[in-house]
């Protein structure tokens, strides 16, 4: 059974403003009749340590067989997280690491001249925190993170097109600020969401053979 859209929060708190962020994409997927569900990473019992690399295969724990089999499921993701150093928080990238393994996210050819891109079929969303300007984070640091996820994780797997709603700086802003944030994010998970609940509702419309 497929899902439209499953938003991913990877805060690694849950009382955070990304934890409100992502309750607020649920609501604005839902809004449009969309299916869409919620996928908490920090409720999730992992090891996220890859130890030995992919060379030798690691068992998955049962949260992360669910977790692939959400994804696998979804049409569209949102994922929201905050920038730290740059780039993504350690609980992100554990789960990168451990879930998003050969033969799920992608199958390299064996003569060794390029890839399955697994996860093709999908679009995402990123909704990234920061504290600082947004245009900072571009021009002054180059935004690591977003290329990261944009090319080299998301992209490598087939997953387009990757787009980003950046929000910050965070830490000096205004309750009014954030509650334009808030309803930014709902705006935008209910513009993405609305193209599948559209899909949805053709499907369940369309005559017999």
């Amino acid at each position: 059974m497929h899902t439209d859209i499953l938003i991913l929060d990877a805060h690694p708190n849950p009382e955070s403003y990304c934890a409100a962020l992502a309750e607020a994409a649920l609501a604005g997927a839902r809004s449009t009749g969309a299916s869409a569900s919620k996928l908490e990473l920090r409720r999730l019992q992992f090891d996220p340590v890859l130890h030995a690399g992919y060379r030798d295969g690691q068992a998955l724990e049962p949260d992360l067989l669910a977790a692939q089999a959400a994804i696998a499921a979804a049409r569209h993701l949102i994922l929201v997280y905050p920038s730290w150093w740059g780039t993504w928080p350690a609980l992100l990238k554990g789960f990168v690491d451990r879930a998003f393994t050969p033969g799920f996210a992608f199958r390299y050819h064996p003569e060794g001249d390029g890839w399955d891109k697994l996860l093709a079929g999908r679009s995402a969303r990123v909704v990234v925190t920061m504290d600082w300007p947004v245009w900072a984070y571009h021009w002054l640091q180059g935004a690591p993170g977003n290329r990261a996820m944009s090319r080299a994780t998301l992209g490598f797997c087939g997953v387009k097109p990757v787009r980003f709603t950046e929000l910050g700086p965070v830490r000096p802003s205004t309750p009014e600020q954030r509650a334009a944030w808030l309803a930014q994010v709902r705006r935008v998970a209910a513009a993405d969401a609305r193209p599948h609940a559209r899909a949805a509702v053709a499907g369940a419309t369309a005559p017999g053979p």
